[in-house]
């Protein structure tokens, strides 16, 4: 994490812009994060403060965050001293990344009052304080209280106190101040300092100065090599971003194009936007924040899918098992008919086996295992029975088995749309898919219903913002692909016209995808390719170079009674054989 001393400094001078802001709103989100509404000139402004030890820091937001029902303690207390109040300044010392915002403002009989709101961004160590005048502690956010160890010398205590009541002590740095040491030779006396080591070196002896801002700093000003000259123009490079006031914001990113960090590049001319740099973190943190959240709430629903998957792949493996036993059912009723046929001529007593002629092949002599225990008529009686009863259990498990390879289709197709989410919206929408769904009742039954006022207000929203398909236009047509079964279902047979045509990958999991045909417009082989490629890019295909794709109208498309969500059945249907990428240029 990128967010040093340089950054808050930096952060800082364009909150100098909100002076004599008035504080009128205060929210705790969550453990790690405080947002204070304040008021200026006419204008709303948020400052969200995170103390999460890896996305740290302090900044404008345009974003909200859903709050919970019951304030914490921590926000009870802040709306009871800090709203209403007024910004005074906001202070950075020497680097540390510690913000002390002051506030000032009237008591009931119209004194003045003041009180400080300490930020302290240092990774795991990071807290928010709210102080009085005379810096003692009225709450934080984190308490720390003093350790009693009879192990450490003198009672010496690395970690402070921080608690209500006591006085707050800023913590002690260790490092060197860059704005009063910054003497680039202290690095060149070294003999074993290499390139790969320099941003450590720095970052390890100057305080408020991170490994990235060095690291870019070495590859914003081509240093290929460590020189007196080199450390010079690396310091300099350092300094004008203590001095200067005006930013650029860097974005670094992985081999996946997935945000990553970020860091700040001095520049001359200043954003015409007063708080640039705030909402330019405001924005990478909210995406980074929304790309985890995404990658949690989808990973959590692809274990519960994939978990229900493997008990339904064992259940299908017991059947087929079953099913095997059953193979030899004809053979059972075949040895009661010959011993049935031929009682007139076997011995009534118990015997190992016996040979009788088998008609059903031309007379052959043919030996059967006979149980001691019994008579032959009595073992004749037995395999009936158990050709009777592996007869129903093929009945019964064969429809077992169909079900059960339904429901092993509909547990992909959910698989496949869970990988293919984009948004959190998506997921809640095959989450509410899956709570409806007598498949998940096991493994959701454990999960605390919320009240029944709230879910219904998220069910209407839902069904009013859920149906939003992905929309081409080709050649004049438009075209409407499905992001999900809800949805494909509800783009099938309540959205689409029964003379639009029909399109989805021959047993393959995809989107359903609908050309829109107006004026009984019949559209060209062209036109029908290109829809084809975009149902086969929507679609575990999509990365096939010979994908088929049926297509019809939509009135050929039925959905049978108790059908799970995306299920239907078409006839009338022809096929098309398409590339799976190519979907992407009819974007």
């Amino acid at each position: 994490m990128a967010f040093d001393g340089i950054m808050l400094q930096a952060i800082s001078g364009e909150l100098q812009n909100l002076k004599g802001s008035r504080i009128d709103k205060i929210y705790e989100p969550n453990k790690n994060c405080i947002i204070i509404g304040m008021y200026l000139a006419g204008k709303n402004y948020a400052l969200q403060i995170n103390i999460n030890s890896k996305d740290y820091g302090v900044f404008l937001t345009n974003y909200s965050k859903p709050n919970p029902y019951v304030a914490p303690n921590f926000c009870m207390v802040l709306r009871k001293y800090l709203i209403g109040l007024r910004i005074k300044n906001f202070v950075t010392s020497h680097l540390e990344r510690i913000l002390t915002i002051e506030l000032e403002g009237f008591d009931d009989v119209d004194d003045i009052i003041s009180y400080k709101l300490i930020i302290e961004l240092m990774g795991k160590h990071c807290n928010i304080l709210l102080v009085d005048e005379n810096d003692k502690i009225i709450d934080c956010i984190r308490h720390i209280y003093p350790v009693e160890d009879d192990n450490l010398s003198d009672l010496k205590v690395k970690t402070r106190s921080l608690f209500p009541h006591c006085i707050y002590k800023y913590p002690m740095i260790e490092k060197l101040d860059f704005l009063e040491i910054k003497d680039y030779q202290i690095l060149s006396d070294s003999e074993t300092l290499t390139l790969d080591l320099l941003a450590k070196v720095i970052s390890d002896k100057w305080n408020g100065i991170s490994r990235l801002f060095i690291e870019n700093a070495i590859e914003v000003l081509g240093i290929r090599d460590i020189t007196s000259d080199s450390l010079k123009k690396l310091f300099e490079y350092i300094e004008s971003a203590v001095l200067n006031s005006n930013f650029e914001f860097k974005i670094f990113t992985d081999k996946n194009d997935e945000l990553k960090d970020f860091t700040i590049i001095p520049v001359v001319e200043k954003d015409e936007e007063v708080f640039s740099l705030n909402y330019a973190l405001d924005e990478f943190l909210y995406k980074k924040e929304s790309v985890e959240s995404l990658k949690i709430y989808r990973n959590s629903l692809l274990k519960l899918v994939l978990e229900v998957l493997k008990q339904y792949k064992k259940r299908l493996y017991h059947m087929q098992e079953k099913l095997k036993e059953c193979d030899d059912m004809e053979k059972y009723r075949i040895y009661g008919e010959l011993i049935t046929a031929n009682l007139y001529q076997i011995e009534n007593r118990n015997v190992k086996e016996i040979s009788v002629e088998n008609y059903y092949e031309e007379n052959k002599l043919i030996t059967i295992m006979l149980d001691e225990r019994y008579s032959p008529s009595e073992n004749a009686k037995r395999f009936y029975k158990k050709y009777h009863k592996l007869k129903n259990t093929l009945e019964i498990v064969s429809a077992q088995k169909e079900e059960t390879m339904k429901d092993l289709d509909y547990l992909e197709s959910i698989i496949y749309e869970l990988e293919n989410c984009n948004s959190l919206n998506d997921l809640s929408v095959i989450f509410e898919e899956i709570s409806e769904n007598q498949i998940f009742e096991d493994k959701l039954k454990n999960i605390k219903k919320k009240n029944d006022k709230k879910q219904k207000n998220n069910k209407k929203k839902t069904n009013l913002s859920s149906f939003n398909p992905i929309k081409y236009e080709i050649d004049g047509y438009t075209i409407f692909v499905g992001r999900n079964n809800t949805e494909n279902d509800k783009l099938t047979m309540k959205f689409a016209n029964k003379t639009d045509i029909w399109f989805h990958t021959k047993d393959i999991h995809g989107s359903h995808v609908i050309l829109k045909i107006e004026n009984n417009k019949i559209p060209e082989k062209e036109t029908l390719v290109k829809v084809a490629e975009i149902a086969a890019y929507h679609s575990k295909g999509k990365n096939s170079s010979h994908v088929p794709v049926d297509y019809c109208e939509v009135k050929y498309v039925k959905k049978p009674n108790g059908a799970k969500p995306g299920m239907v059945i078409y006839s009338h249907n022809n096929t098309l054989y398409v590339d799976g990428g190519i979907g992407t240029s009819n974007k």
